[in-house]
């Protein structure tokens, strides 16, 4: 079987039956225990009408609950966040329409392993255990002209014609979004940490961003799957829509609590680049995605990257005596290719990357 028919071999498992559930898909019962437990996060809402209208006192309570949120567990969901909310549904159904095609027609841009662009099931093209039960889309997005190659809209129309072409200027026109609240989130962070905005914003700017969107199947076993497996992300700064099935639970006093959906809210978490900028003193969100047995479930996310070449290195007033550095330097290219050729994403993966990176500076 050669590795397009064998691909398709895998991919038809979503097609043809939801009924029974692989080994490959099959997670060890320390990662996906208490899979359908009912205990919120309680994360707090964050209202950022007052900070976008210059409100100073505003201001100083929204960088406050950031830095309770972000010291605890590394996440919090913002309302009145400048996203128009039809821009949003119109995303969702896009998303939707892509998931819904057939299988030849999604793998016409299958992503290849070198690539974040592109479709692919569960990742099956680089792992073959604890596969995640979920399909993805993901492109990259960078502030361009209209005709680089690199953008969502060209992208969609060299693989599918003229029909898809507006389906990618609406995910641009959702990247561009996010990129503009992300700015003003980097903002409340430096607030809340007591660091001049301008130390944290410029790691991000001319940096690319990657967009994901993930398509979760009902799964007859939902106790032995999992859509996402336990990890941190190793991006400065995730957003994320997700629908109104629910799925997303965080790590938290030692157990997992869901994310309760607001279809009027985003959901904001830390990665680990973010954390190594703060040497430590902010926590990465832990997180997974379950599997609901009925229903089908699609979620929005924007990854916020640093420039590739910049040297992250948290600023003085987070470094002391009485806490020395935490973290060694290090660029976002050498954190991404660990995460892409030598290590699956974990909840240690910073840990782990610190130690392999000190290896590999000593030899």
């Amino acid at each position: 079987m050669d590795s397009s028919n064998a691909s398709l071999h895998h991919l038809s498992f979503f097609e043809l039956s939801t009924n029974f559930v692989s080994e490959k898909f099959v997670w060890p019962r320390e990662e996906n225990h208490n899979a359908n437990q009912e205990d919120d996060l309680n994360e707090p809402i964050i209202d950022l009408e007052g900070f976008f209208n210059g409100k100073k006192d505003e201001a100083r309570q929204t960088a406050e609950l950031v830095r309770s949120a972000c010291l605890s567990h590394g996440l919090f969901q913002v309302i009145n966040h400048g996203v128009d909310l039809e821009l949003i549904k119109l995303v969702h159904d896009h998303v939707k329409h892509f998931f819904k095609l057939p299988i030849h027609e999604k793998m016409r841009v299958r992503r290849s392993p070198d690539s974040f662009w592109g479709y692919s099931f569960a990742h099956a093209d680089r792992f073959c255990l604890k596969l995640p039960w979920k399909e993805t889309i993901s492109c990259c997005f960078h502030e361009s002209g209209p005709d680089d190659p690199q953008a969502a809209h060209v992208f969609f129309r060299s693989a599918f014609g003229q029909e898809f072409e507006h389906k990618g200027w609406i995910f641009q026109e959702y990247c561009k979004a996010m990129k503009r609240l992300s700015v003003g989130i980097i903002e409340i962070l430096g607030m809340s940490l007591g660091v001049d905005e301008s130390h944290l914003k410029e790691y991000f700017q001319e940096g690319s961003s990657i967009m994901r969107c993930n398509f979760y199947p009902p799964c007859q076993e939902p106790g032995l799957a999992l859509g996402t497996g336990p990890h941190c992300d190793p991006t400065a700064l995730t957003i994320l829509h997700q629908d109104q099935v629910g799925g997303l639970q965080v790590f938290a006093d030692h157990k997992w609590k869901s994310v309760r959906p607001r279809h009027d809210a985003l959901v904001v978490s830390l990665g680990d680049t973010f954390v190594a900028l703060t040497n430590g003193v902010y926590k990465s969100c832990g997180h997974r995605a379950v599997v609901n047995k009925w229903k089908e479930r699609v979620s929005l996310v924007y990854f916020l990257c640093p420039r590739e070449d910049k040297i992250i290195v948290p600023p003085e007033n987070l470094v002391s005596s009485e806490k020395g550095r935490e973290y060694p330097d290090f660029t976002w290219s050498e954190f991404l290719g660990f995460t892409q050729k030598h290590y699956r994403v974990d909840l240690a993966t910073l840990q782990n990357f610190t130690q392999w990176l000190i290896s590999h500076q000593t030899t």
